[in-house]
């Protein structure tokens, strides 16, 4: 069992702003007239759309099938009729559209008849099958496939249930571990039995004291090993690697995960999912969102995935002098480019902000190299040289620093006196280096088709000429088997040997003509064959003075050859 804490390098200590919603227990967010469910809920996989415009469908049924390793099912949030399939903006700061199935919800809100299993009775691959099905995915942000967290069922010796919900304003997870302990810990358990693990260690930050006692009450009957363990409020204390050396004390070297190590940390929100998928056979069809900040009525709401956001801000009241909001917490959230952007299943909350509660940043200033920036990055990096290498486009230096280990907490840019927008920087550089291979790999494989076009051409070529050499071979072989064929005698010289060959060739082609019966030259009238008569008199008059005036030589027959075949 956990005997002591570790603390990891940096960390800040910013306003948690809690309690503003953390106080008021989850409400269900009304149906709203339309629903916009998005077929890609991850950034890794897109589920394929199985329904049709028109179709009518219940609550929880599929309606987007799991293609690719990293995919997962999407299912309806609530019975209705599928009024299109279309592109609409997706919950990024880019604005840019995805692939949504829209529902215009009927209001009775009927569920598909459920299917919940035994996992203990079931053998693991079907179970696994059975939660990617359903669309469990990490509910912590990231919507990670969790069949596939789940790994092969070896090697996984602690699992670590992440509570500590780090970053300030948001409250979904303690709201969650408050009212609905019991099945966070049992889907724990399934979590638990499926990779393998000895142990559950919960992780739950100390400004949480009624979700640690709740937790604690729901974990005394359970015959499993799990432990509650309180950890110091220090952001991003909820980061995976974070908490894994906050709690073994593992530090989860550069590129490596901690599965590695024997380690592998789920969200309370997939717990809850889990107990959910197993024990009801219910699919996630809706999630836990904090509605939070410039608001007069913050609190938790279960909302349906597909909400358009703009539907459910009402429910918080957002005050007049809201001008922007802010999806994910203050640290690593965005602001939205569009509030009809839907709810998926990484949504865990939306701020109303304003200039008093969040004021614009003042102006970026040069760096002072203070180092303040690296004292406070929880990977250990050094931001300020990641700073100048992106800034100068040296992003190959950058990626020596290790550019992407940065998880984007945001805790270089909350200390930076010059106020630099530090992540902002690092993204900037990292979508140029995948910009740039993306490019190198379509170059490389457009020089492999044309090496590979070039190849093919060289063997069609040697194919076609062996061929060639092949019926050559054959023809010479079939005259010199005739009767009237030319003696190989050696006195015989090439030109003599090629003039036998074109000679064969044309009695060979005479012959097919002579064989050949034309059409339409049955019964005709006298007048009609005389004419036909007549003009091939005129042709014989023709081609004979072309035939007397052909020099003899090697290339004698040449005009024979070229008399056409009629």
């Amino acid at each position: 069992m956990i005997s002591r804490l570790f603390k990891f390098h940096g960390g800040i200590k910013p306003d948690s702003h809690k309690s503003e919603s953390a106080d008021f227990p989850i409400r269900p967010a009304p149906i709203p007239p339309q629903l916009v469910v998005p077929l890609r809920q991850n950034a890794r996989a897109i589920a394929h759309c199985i329904v049709e415009p028109g179709e009518r469908v219940l609550k929880g049924q599929r309606i987007g099938k799991a293609q690719g390793a990293l995919g997962t099912a999407v299912h309806a949030p609530t019975s209705g009729t599928v009024v299109e399939i279309t592109n609409r903006p997706m919950a990024h700061p880019s604005g840019l559209d995805t692939r949504c199935v829209v529902i215009e919800p009927d209001g009775e809100d009927r569920w598909i008849e459920r299917h919940p299993i035994d996992p203990l009775d079931t053998d693991r691959a079907v179970t696994l099958a059975h939660l990617r099905d359903a669309g469990v995915v990490g509910m912590g942000g990231a919507a990670f496939p969790s069949h596939i967290k789940l790994g092969d069922g070896t090697g996984i010796e602690t699992l670590i249930l992440n509570g500590a919900e780090c970053e300030p304003w948001i409250t979904c997870d303690d709201r969650l571990m408050r009212e609905r302990a019991a099945a966070i810990l049992d889907g724990a358990v399934i979590l638990c039995d499926l990779i393998g693990a000895r142990r559950i260690v919960v992780g739950i930050e100390d400004n949480k004291p009624e979700a640690i006692a709740a937790m604690r009450a729901a974990a005394e009957p359970l015959e499993h090993a799990i432990q509650i363990v309180p950890v110091p409020t220090l952001y991003p204390a909820g980061g995976e690697k974070q908490l894994i050396k906050v709690l073994t004390g593992i530090e989860i070297a550069h590129g490596r995960l901690g599965s590695a190590y024997g380690v592998q940390c789920f969200n309370v929100g997939t717990g809850h999912a889990v107990h959910r998928a197993i024990r009801a056979g219910e699919p996630v069809v809706s999630r836990v969102v904090t509605l939070t900040g410039n608001v007069s009525n913050p609190g938790n709401f279960e909302a349906l995935i597909g909400t358009p956001i703009e539907t459910l801000l009402p429910l918080a009241g957002p005050k007049a002098d809201t001008n922007r909001y802010l999806l994910g917490g203050p640290m690593m959230g965005f602001a939205l480019p569009d509030l009809s952007v839907p709810l998926v299943k990484g949504t865990n909350c939306v701020i109303a902000a304003s200039d008093a509660l969040f004021p614009p940043p003042p102006p970026e200033l040069p760096c002072i190299r203070c180092t303040s920036c690296a004292r406070a990055c929880p990977a250990d990096l050094q931001p300020f040289e990641l700073y100048w290498f992106s800034r100068s486009h040296n992003f190959g230096k950058a990626q020596e620093y290790h550019l992407f280990d940065c998880i984007e907490c945001g805790c270089c840019t909350f200390v930076c006196p010059s106020h630099i927008p530090l992540v902002d920087y690092f993204r900037f550089a990292k979508s140029e280096i995948w910009a740039r291979e993306r490019d190198i790999q379509a170059a490389s494989e457009a020089r492999n088709r044309f090496e590979f076009r070039n190849f093919r051409q060289e063997r069609e070529k040697a194919e076609k000429a062996a061929r060639l050499a092949a019926k050559a071979a054959e023809t010479k072989a079939k005259i010199a088997k005739e009767p009237d064929a030319p003696s190989a005698d050696p006195e015989n010289s090439p030109a003599d040997a090629k003039k036998a060959l074109i000679a064969a060739a044309l009695e060979r082609a005479k012959q097919q003509k002579a064989a050949i019966e034309p059409k339409n030259t049955a019964n005709l009238s006298p007048e009609t064959q005389a004419e036909i008569d007549e003009i091939e008199a005129r042709r014989q008059e023709q081609r004979l003075p072309e035939l007397e005036s052909t020099p003899p030589g090697p290339d004698e027959g040449a005009s024979e050859k070229q008399e056409p075949v009629r």
